[in-house]
């Protein structure tokens, strides 16, 4: 099918959907996500032809970001779960208040209509996307990048599977066959079937999304993410957090890409960093990339016009000194993408000042940026990550992918 064809398909498969009771929803999220423990096998089998032909041309940490195994598509099957046993928000009555002259009027939950996902080298995005969208009342036309195709078209070929077997039309979930720029535009201009456009992906596929839809699009994803290490930050707990933050998965958009760090600490806490992060690695160590103050305390790369502002999704780090914590913050403002930012310090006062001013989707104190996600804000999981501010910001689960309309209820009252 077309792009197109793809597109008219899913425009009139969405009212079907919206007339579907909780129940049959969650009944349909149930066989979906057991379709895909029972397709396993044909999934992997479509990820490995992915990853064959990635491997030339992907960064380790890339590769690991495509890469399916079976414990990672259960844990996709275990997301889809997780977002039956979630508040349906199709029908809540988000508020509801009385006026003087006796009319009642609710502000209700309604599906969105068709969603479309632009993403790249991440097959999980494609179970995690479908599965909001149903429980949304949405229809969802995907559209992957061309290194996780084949991954990406086993997965939904799945989900359709239990979809009909739900007794829903398996239109509802559909992935573009054209992996080709042009189904990127195709979706961003499609005015009229497409109620919502979010891109999941790198700087590039943002702004070309964000630029250049004439459909509502949602900005996402990009992530320079800052631990700031304060004078009166706990050395060990700094550690773990820096560690987990920029090596436990350095490919995805919530690992830490800038380390600021106090100048009255640098010359204790600096080699320790170094120590702990690149000496004691034996496999991936971290290459640090370091301002003058930084240089002069820890050997290191000198850090280049553009590494305080480059998303690196490796196992690199820009770390700089800064004179306390104003300069830090200022730092941030002026190179922060607005994802997530974390202080580390004992300090109340500090730790406050610092969760009030940063104005980001996410602000930690003294824990890892890595929670930025669905699964572990309790959304089950997500289908993005809102770097703006309307209409969502953060990570988007149910709520962020309806919207709403008002019910007036009177008894024969006139204006």
């Amino acid at each position: 099918m077309t792009t197109q064809e793809i597109l008219v398909a899913a425009k009139a498969a969405a009212p079907s959907l919206a007339a579907v009771d909780t129940a049959l929803k969650n009944k349909a999220l149930t066989f979906m996500a057991d379709a895909l423990i029972e397709y396993t096998p044909a999934i992997l089998e479509a990820n490995a032809q992915d990853m064959s032909v990635a491997k030339d041309h992907l960064s380790q940490s890339m590769l690991d970001r495509l890469a399916l195994t079976e414990a990672r598509i259960a844990a996709m099957a275990e997301g889809i779960r997780q977002v039956v046993d979630l508040p349906d928000p199709v029908g809540a009555v988000r508020s509801k208040i009385t006026r003087p002259n006796g009319i009642e009027i609710c502000q209700v939950g309604v599906a969105m209509g068709v969603l479309a996902i632009i993403y790249e080298s991440r097959p999980n995005v494609t179970s995690d996307a479908a599965a909001l969208a149903i429980k949304a009342g949405s229809a969802v036309v995907l559209r992957s990048g061309r290194d996780a195709f084949q991954s990406a078209n086993a997965i939904v070929t799945a989900l359709q599977k239990g979809l009909e077997k739900a007794g829903l039309q398996p239109q509802l979930v559909q992935l573009v066959q054209d992996t080709s720029r042009q189904s990127a535009t195709d979706l961003m201009e499609a005015v009229g079937y497409v109620d919502l456009l979010i891109p999941r992906g790198g700087a590039g596929l943002i702004k070309a999304c964000t630029e250049g839809a004439k459909v509502p699009c949602i900005q996402t994803g990009t992530g320079i993410c800052h631990i700031y290490v304060d004078k009166d930050a706990d050395f060990e707990k700094a550690l773990n957090i820096v560690e987990n933050a920029k090596t436990s998965r350095p490919s995805v958009c919530n690992a830490a890409e800038v380390c600021l760090v106090h100048q009255d600490i640098a010359k204790t806490f600096l080699p320790m960093l170094q120590k702990r992060l690149v000496a004691d690695r034996k496999e991936n160590p971290v290459q640090l990339r370091l301002d003058k103050a930084a240089a002069a305390i820890i050997p290191g790369t000198a850090a280049g016009e553009q590494d305080f502002d480059t998303e690196f999704l490796d196992y690199i780090l820009a770390v700089g000194v800064v004179e306390d914590a104003q300069q830090a913050m200022g730092h941030i403002a002026a190179h922060s993408t607005g994802h997530s930012e974390c202080i580390v310090t004992e300090n109340v006062q500090t730790a406050d000042l610092f969760t009030r001013v940063i104005d980001s989707a996410a602000v930690y104190h003294n824990c890892s940026t890595r929670f930025t996600d669905g699964g572990e804000f309790g959304l089950g999981c997500e289908i993005g990550i809102s770097t703006q501010k309307l209409h969502a910001r953060g990570p988007m689960g149910l709520e962020e992918i309806c919207c709403y309309k008002y019910v007036i209820r009177g008894n024969g009252q006139i204006r």
